[in-house]
């Protein structure tokens, strides 16, 4: 039966991924959970990052496991010219919607986009770099790079402060994503195949334009500094309640600034402050150049009271604010989530896990597991590649492709 929830969009698209850590793996799940049928591509005893932190007790990768629900797996000897071959012949296969790879490698060059697209004119070919040059990078390199550690941190810190999300591997991945699917609408109308190449730094670089943090360095003389948890250009910030509670408040307009004032009972002393000051905290670059004293009213009235308290006042009011939270806290509370779902992931067990955050008119794919070892090696070159069982087997015997891992259940 053909599947025609409008959660899965791209059902038909056949994607060959050989990938590794988040960004390229990221891409190929986010596709696979609109419905693309994702093959990864592992070497012989699994990828690099099967074995990533944070581990289950079985010593199974929640990292790598998160990473790559909803795929299918092969397990192949790159280093083997056969298995190269073999890993060539299942990306220019796959009929009009397949002939698409995504990779983080230029290491092998029969699955070069050159090589490739001698075989099959209309390939795609989506490609993760670390620099535009081709030249080697990972987040936390690119981090250091462009500037932002050194505005991330507390005030009175000098050294850099590295961000604990690699946004620039997510930001990628979904750049790849895009342009991965670019590519195929192009493909469908002009019949052409085509190289996407993302670079992990020109992502980050891009992003610091975009958000107009370079063109501030260019234009203006004075270097912005650290700012904390305050919130650049509007107010907002962190506040400690009297029994320990911490909660981050943020009033990004002049409705919300009077919503929180308003909650706290505190509009008529601010403003006061504003008529000794001459200002108008309507405004947001004044409320953001006079943070500091707001902040430290502000920060008088939640030391008053419990994070019950404050809570409830915060709840009558139009502003932004929400406690902070510790991932244990919230691992309570997922299955409240529309986004989560059971999975029952080998070596791991059932636990709640993300489906995909896009939601297509009311419908959102739900997550599914991640694929053991070679789980579908069997599978995929038979049903792909038109292999018969004895030849699998012969290929098995060869080395070229690995016996899964739990004979009784893998292909």
């Amino acid at each position: 039966m053909t599947d025609t929830r409008r959660s899965q969009p791209l059902r038909g698209l056949r994607i060959v991924e050989i990938s590794s850590y988040v960004a390229t793996p990221l891409s190929g799940m986010t596709l696979a959970q609109l419905g693309a049928d994702v093959i990864r591509v592992e070497p012989i005893g699994g990828a690099v990052d099967r074995t990533r932190w944070p581990l289950a007790e079985s010593g199974t990768s929640l990292y790598w496991s998160g990473l790559n629900k909803g795929k299918r797996a092969i397990e192949v000897d790159l280093s083997a010219e056969e298995g190269r071959a073999l890993v060539g012949e299942l990306i220019v296969s796959g009929g009009p919607r397949g002939g698409i790879v995504i990779s983080n490698s230029e290491r092998y060059p029969e699955l070069s986009f050159e090589a490739l697209r001698a075989r099959r004119p209309d390939v795609i070919h989506v490609l993760l770099t670390g620099r535009r040059d081709g030249g080697a990078a990972v987040d936390y390199t690119v981090q250091a790079a462009t500037g932002f550690p050194l505005l991330t941190g507390p005030e009175e810190v000098a050294e850099p402060v590295n961000s604990l999300v690699p946004a620039w591997d997510v930001t990628a991945g979904l750049y790849l994503a895009v342009g991965l699917l670019a590519a195929e609408r192009h493909r469908l109308l002009t019949g052409e195949g085509q190289q996407v190449r993302v670079a992990l730094e020109d992502v980050a670089l891009a992003t610091a334009g975009n958000l107009g943090y370079l063109a501030e360095a260019q234009l203006s003389g004075t270097p912005r500094e650290r700012g904390g948890n305050y919130v650049y250009g509007t107010f907002g910030r962190d506040f400690t309640t009297a029994d320990g509670g911490r909660l981050m408040v943020v009033a990004l307009t002049a409705r919300h600034w009077r919503g929180l004032l308003a909650a706290t009972g505190l509009t008529d002393v601010v403003n006061a402050l504003a008529t000794a000051l001459g200002v108008d905290f309507a405004d947001e670059p004044a409320r953001y150049r006079h943070r500091k004293v707001l902040g430290e009213l502000l920060a008088g009235w939640f030391e008053g009271r419990t994070l019950a308290e404050a809570e409830s006042a915060l709840r009558t009011a139009r502003v932004l604010w929400s406690r902070y939270r510790s991932f244990t806290e919230l691992a309570a509370l997922l299955s409240e989530s529309p986004l989560m779902g059971v999975v029952e992931q080998p070596g791991v067990g059932g636990h709640w896990a993300p489906g995909s955050p896009v939601v297509m008119d009311g419908e959102q794919s739900p997550p599914a597991a991640a694929p053991q070892v070679g789980r579908h090696t069997g599978e995929v070159l038979r049903s792909e590649l038109g292999l018969s069982a004895q030849d699998v087997a012969t290929l098995r015997k060869q080395g070229v492709v690995a016996e899964p891992v739990n004979p009784g259940t893998a292909e």
